[in-house]
């Protein structure tokens, strides 16, 4: 008898629920797209940290970023990175056939909020490749690289941003007990396919 009564108002309230107006959302609940990923490539300006002068060197980098979708709000922006550099360019007359290329992959953490700059860092592990002028016959070396770095994305127009950075490179012990670190910028641009453009 109890479930008869208690059942009668329960039915009034849905019947009533299902005939009231429904209202739409009017705004962005995220700021994602569909596609949470940002490719680009850039011009790296790099010391190489190679004897008394430290030369420069240029080289050319690609990125591509995946963001973890469905994070808590304090995670959201964080993702990995997959980086690839090859530095073969204006090479310094005192080191015929120096070049460095590095493959790296890590986390990736960028302040994705409503702002035109979104600025990140992160910390990239891989392996690198080394040629370098020697007398003898050991002229190649292959080792694990990290790298700590941070920047900016800067949007210019609609899912297309400018980017900045600056990396730190470790190439642990190649030449006895001292690291090899390399360091510089690199700019670029970068396309967003994950960033709604307004």
């Amino acid at each position: 008898m109890r479930r008869k009564l208690m059942m009668a108002p329960i039915l009034v309230l849905f019947f009533m629920g299902a005939g009231l107006k429904a209202r739409a959302q009017v705004t962005y609940s995220a700021e994602e797209g569909k596609l949470p990923f940002t490719v680009g490539a850039g011009v790296t300006d790099i010391s190489d940290d190679w004897g008394y002068e430290n030369p420069r060197q240029v080289g050319i980098t690609m990125w591509v970023d995946w963001r973890l979708p469905f994070m808590p709000p304090v995670l959201q922006g964080l993702g990995i990175e997959f980086e690839g550099r090859d530095v073969n360019y204006a090479t310094p007359s005192n080191l015929p056939g120096h070049r460095m290329d590095t493959g790296l992959g890590g986390p990736v953490y960028q302040w994705r909020r409503k702002s035109r700059v979104r600025p990140f860092a992160k910390y990239l592990m891989g392996i690198g490749s080394i040629d370098f002028p020697n007398g003898t016959t050991y002229s190649h070396d292959t080792r694990a690289v990290f790298e700590p770095g941070g920047g900016a994305d800067v949007r210019v127009w609609k899912s297309f941003s400018v980017r900045g950075e600056y990396d730190y490179q470790f190439w642990h012990q190649i030449f006895g007990p001292h690291d090899l670190t390399p360091n510089g910028y690199t700019f670029g641009a970068v396309y967003d396919f994950g960033l709604r453009s307004r």
